[in-house]
């Protein structure tokens, strides 16, 4: 055996000791939520790989109920923050306040300081209070006054916004997207999955019971852990031919090349490569392969590439092209 593979032996026993939980979550998870596997996934993905999430989907589809079941389940501080046109940058940061007996100013620290931060209905509110959220988001730390605060860890935003066309909203700006390691789109359930969705919630008060199964410390454990999955050198370069691709899009198919009007960022690869190694931390094993990739490329970039009118005009998505680029880009 060589040292990579007992590399790879070691991280995969570790791996397998780790996710002892999942099951446990999921049983948890799946007293309030029916169906929506892909969705509680992608959240677990960027949990594990200290990744912030973005959810569309029109209103009704469980995107806060099933953020709010997750932070239940993880034990973990929550606070959820409602986005609303009148939200100022200093109800989620915090603010100084001025004590008149004393002569000072304290701090008040706002609902950003916890571990997992809902943000719901982010496109509710202006640019002005959306880029509040980029040093937070980024660094882990906000500045009150003159003073730095950092953030506790784990520090997660699971944001929800309704598609930007409804009355009301406000696109995020492109840095606040860039953000985001992935952007889940969720799609209504079926119709099985719909009918125990009845037999669950629809009851005035509905009180279902969530027990902790993992605490904080554990997600940090968990996030070394997924760090220390291995990365071959040819998945390595298929991840980068993948983000390539959407930039120079001749590489592939000539055809794509009116339809992308710039491509993904080099975030993307960094969290494409992240991404699939929580992927990967899941299914069990200590090596990311290329189907971990292909399987979380289009969440992970769909918010990364922006189209031209052109691609408007034919009716060609982001996920259109993208699927094109999976299709077409080599697998090693």
């Amino acid at each position: 055996m060589t040292e990579t593979e007992d590399y790879i032996s070691q991280i995969t026993d570790e791996v397998q000791g780790a996710i002892q939980w999942l099951p446990s979550l999921y049983e948890q998870l799946s007293k309030r939520i029916i169906g929506q596997h892909y969705l509680i996934e992608r959240l677990l993905i960027g949990m594990l790989s200290n990744g912030h999430v973005l959810l569309e989907g029109l209103p009704g589809m469980a995107k806060t109920s099933t953020i709010n079941a997750l932070a239940l389940a993880v034990s973990s501080d929550f606070s959820r923050i409602q986005f609303t046109p009148d939200l100022l940058p200093a109800d989620l940061i915090g603010t100084l306040i001025y004590n008149a007996k004393d002569n000072v100013y304290t701090t008040h620290k706002g609902p950003l300081f916890g571990n997992l931060i809902l943000a719901d209905e982010i496109n509710r509110a202006p640019a002005k209070v959306q880029s509040a959220l980029l040093e937070a988001m980024q660094e882990h730390q906000v500045t009150i006054g003159d003073t730095i605060y950092p953030l506790p860890e784990p520090f997660l935003v699971l944001a929800t916004q309704n598609p930007v066309d409804q009355e009301g909203t406000y696109p995020l700006p492109e840095a606040q997207m860039d953000r985001f390691m992935l952007k889940v789109v969720v799609d209504y359930p079926s119709e099985e999955e719909e009918l125990q969705i009845l037999d669950i919630m629809a009851k005035t008060r509905p009180k279902i019971p969530i027990d902790p199964v993992l605490t904080p410390e554990n997600i940090l454990a968990m996030q070394a852990l997924v760090d220390n999955i291995y990365v071959d050198d040819t998945v390595r370069s298929y991840i980068v031919n993948l983000v390539m691709a959407t930039r120079q899009p001749e590489r592939v198919d000539a055809s794509l090349a009116p339809y992308i009007k710039y491509g993904a960022s080099p975030r993307a690869t960094i969290n494409l490569t992240l991404a699939a190694r929580a992927m990967a931390f899941l299914r069990g094993r200590g090596y990311v392969t290329p189907d971990d990739v292909k399987e979380i490329a289009l969440d992970v970039m769909r918010h990364r590439i922006n189209t031209t009118y052109e691609a408007a005009a034919d009716e060609v998505s982001r996920e259109d092209i993208l699927n094109r680029v999976l299709e077409l880009v080599p697998v090693p």
